[in-house]
């Protein structure tokens, strides 16, 4: 009897040491970590705005290229005085049309430069800024043009 005694109390002593024990979990189980965020292909931030200009001043060309044109135009209609008043209003006209059109070539531009968050550099030009607009602000570059948000 003292052997079962004995036998019963050495395999509960077994018993109780593997219940004791820790469990054990597989290494393999990856702690859980948010998704990392989508992002924008098209967004970045403002590094530079520079302003441009065309030839940087008014050479009046245009006008002296447009009276000429404007003249030689005019001298096709008409005759006698009414040829002459058609010239001079070519003339004129022509003028007028020319320096317009010099004073747009010479019209102020900016270029805008973006890092983009790829990490590339983008310069985009536009004759005017968007509001609010300045060094640092998040932009979305989109056809070609500055959107701020």
């Amino acid at each position: 009897m003292n052997i079962l005694k004995i036998g019963i109390a050495l395999l509960c002593s077994v018993l109780a040491a593997c219940a004791s024990q820790s469990p054990r979990y597989s290494s393999s189980a990856q702690p859980y970590s948010a998704p990392s965020p989508v992002r924008c292909y098209d967004c970045g931030r403002v590094e530079r705005i520079e302003p441009v200009y065309g030839a940087r001043q008014n050479t009046h060309t245009g006008a002296v290229l447009g009276g000429i044109v404007g003249g030689v135009l005019g001298n096709q209609v008409g005759k006698g005085d009414g040829k002459k008043a058609a010239t001079v209003a070519g003339v004129v006209g022509g003028a007028v049309a020319g320096n317009a059109i010099e004073k747009k070539v010479n019209e102020q531009t900016f270029d805008i430069t973006v890092r983009m968050d790829s990490g590339t550099v983008v310069v985009v030009n536009q004759n005017s800024l968007p509001g609010g607009l300045r060094v640092g602000s998040a932009v979305r570059v989109s056809n070609g043009r500055i959107i701020t948000y």
